[in-house]
């Protein structure tokens, strides 16, 4: 998954259906959602999976509300249209995305 900073943030967005884990190096939880989210992004091929470092672009983060990391949002041509937060296992995120992409 590619990391993308704040500058990449809005063009990536902004078409299509975009998956956004929003993640910092030091964070446990963030670590084991890391690999659950690689084999999603191989199930997915529809979707784009990037990834933003908080700690590194704290103004998305803040834009976002993200109070607490692991965040993934799903944005649809430029719009939230879900996110979670915390680890899940594959089943869990399979979930989520089939729920809120349907």
């Amino acid at each position: 998954m590619k990391i993308i900073d704040a500058q990449e943030f809005e063009e990536t967005i902004k078409s299509g259906t975009t998956l956004v884990d929003f993640f910092a190096d030091w964070c446990g939880p963030c670590k084991m959602l890391g690999p659950v989210l690689e084999e999603a992004d191989v199930l997915y091929p529809d979707i784009k999976f990037v990834k933003v470092n908080v700690d590194d672009n704290m103004d998305l983060a803040e834009k976002y509300g993200i109070m607490s990391i692991p965040q993934v949002y799903i944005f649809r041509d430029g719009e939230v249209i879900g996110k979670t937060g915390g680890y899940q296992d594959i089943n869990g995120v399979k979930h989520f995305i089939d729920d809120t992409t349907a």
